[in-house]
């Protein structure tokens, strides 16, 4: 059945595939984004379709649309972005939860939020699990954005229960592939602009904190399966388990691109969590997903993405 489906932060790397997604479904989608970190070039393959709109809206103010659906999508997620305008972050988080919301309850929308693995802070247990509650620091630096999204969930949860709101809650952990910012601070987008200008890779502190990198694909098909899912709201991660230190990423990309680049160390940022992978178990279950995407595979996807730009001048 078609439905007119909302998507916040829609020209933004993950939201652009989300829209392109739900397009190629047959859906009508309309797409909101100030732009603050988002790229109508994004949205290049749809930008013409006939069930595509896009809006020009910064969510911390109301929007008046008819839809069936809205997936809340809108913040920078990038340290560098979001620290930029720590206030301006928290009002995204915050005021543009209560925004949705209040449309979702008014055009009775199913209503998705996109949360972050950042609620979990520098977790004390591995790996992450739903019912963690998170070590997150209220004063450091990333806290305008770990809060703001632990803050817009527990509205999310009181809107459900007071409003009796069709909610869904994923918690997103670190996602790459085309269309990531190049200079948006992020270690895969990062490192690999380093290694193929033959640039020092600069690794944090020894390198030995880890993450897991789930590929875009992976993601969207993990949110389409969520929203589509009946009688149940989550909270649910979804991430890829592969584990990997930094500095074997970083080696690993060295290899990939057959670079010359040398691995320099700086200090660690603050609060920079040691630690990060999903305990995925609730969305295999649930919703009967899981990565098929390998993480060299990935790269290889992303590199050539990154390689293409360069080779275009689009990158300085």
């Amino acid at each position: 059945m078609k439905k007119r489906i909302l998507v916040t932060g829609g020209a933004g790397f993950i939201g652009s595939f989300l829209c392109e997604s739900l397009i190629n479904d047959g859906h009508y989608v309309i797409c909101c984004d100030n732009f603050y970190t988002g790229s109508e070039e994004n949205l290049k393959n749809i930008y013409n379709h006939k069930n595509f709109e896009l809006l020009r809206h910064d969510i911390t103010f109301p929007l008046y649309v008819e839809v069936d659906q809205i997936y809340n999508f809108a913040c920078p997620a990038s340290p560098i972005h979001y620290q930029n305008d720590p206030v301006q972050t928290i009002k995204t988080c915050v005021h543009g939860a209560i925004n949705m919301l209040g449309l979702a309850k008014r055009t009775k929308a199913r209503i998705m939020q996109a949360s972050t693995s950042e609620i979990y802070g520098d977790p004390e247990i591995h790996p992450q699990n739903e019912s963690y509650k998170g070590a997150v620091s209220i004063e450091g630096p990333r806290a305008c954005y770990d809060e703001g999204k632990r803050c817009a969930e527990t509205i999310f949860w009181d809107y459900r229960r007071q409003h009796k709101l069709d909610i869904r809650v994923i918690r997103i952990f670190n996602t790459f592939g085309p269309r990531m910012q190049p200079n948006d601070g992020r270690v895969v987008s990062n490192f690999i602009l380093q290694a193929l200008t033959n640039e020092n890779i600069t690794v944090y502190g020894k390198g030995q904190q880890t993450r897991s990198f789930c590929y875009i694909d992976d993601l969207v098909s993990g949110i389409l399966k969520m929203m589509k899912k009946e009688e149940f709201s989550g909270p649910i991660n979804l991430g890829n388990p592969s584990e990997i230190s930094i500095l074997d990423l970083a080696n690993e990309i060295i290899n990939l691109t057959g670079s010359k680049s040398k691995i320099i160390y700086n200090d660690l940022p603050i609060d920079d969590p040691q630690m990060r992978c999903p305990d995925i178990s609730l969305a295999n279950k649930v919703l009967g997903w899981s990565p098929r995407f390998d993480r060299k595979g990935g790269l290889k996807k992303t590199i050539k993405y990154f390689d293409s730009l360069l080779k275009k001048g689009l990158i300085s």
